[in-house]
């Protein structure tokens, strides 16, 4: 057995790419058109990844886009999303110039969380071990839930 893939539903799939790719920086791998069945996915992939999530051999992210309009509740239902980064403060940063709300910032030099446009919690860690505390991160209270 191998972890495949984790879906989410996203109610707007331009602003949800924007915030994955533009925004956080993963990869379009493939997408799926149904016009049939009225749908449309998008795999993403972190970009170290890229290459396997190609070849089906990574695990990615499927965007699912609904043509016809649904609400969908509690986009934390599910959990969240998890990914490694080299340099959590300076990821946190860029993400934050970009207009993302860091919810739950890196005090600890290990772990924040941001949301998406769909409200899905996405949990960021530090690759390796946690980076010695530093501001304007380890005073920053959270903004939100996460």
């Amino acid at each position: 057995m191998r972890y495949l893939h984790t879906m989410i539903r996203v109610t707007d799939l331009d602003a949800s790419l924007d915030f994955f790719t533009a925004k956080m920086g993963l990869v379009e791998t493939r997408r799926h058109v149904d016009e049939k069945g009225r749908f449309t996915l998008v795999f993403l992939a972190a970009p170290e990844d890229e290459a396997a999530g190609r070849e089906h051999k990574a695990p990615l992210v499927e965007l699912t886009y609904n043509w016809d309009p649904e609400a969908y509740g509690g986009g934390r239902n599910f959990g969240h999303l998890a990914y490694e980064v080299d340099d959590i403060y300076a990821y946190c940063a860029k993400l934050q110039s970009a207009g993302v709300v860091i919810n739950r910032p890196p005090r600890d030099g290990r772990m924040a969380f941001i949301r998406t446009p769909d409200n899905i919690s996405i949990e960021l860690l530090q690759k390796g071990e946690a980076l010695p505390r530093a501001e304007p991160w380890a005073s920053m209270a959270n903004t939100g839930v996460w």
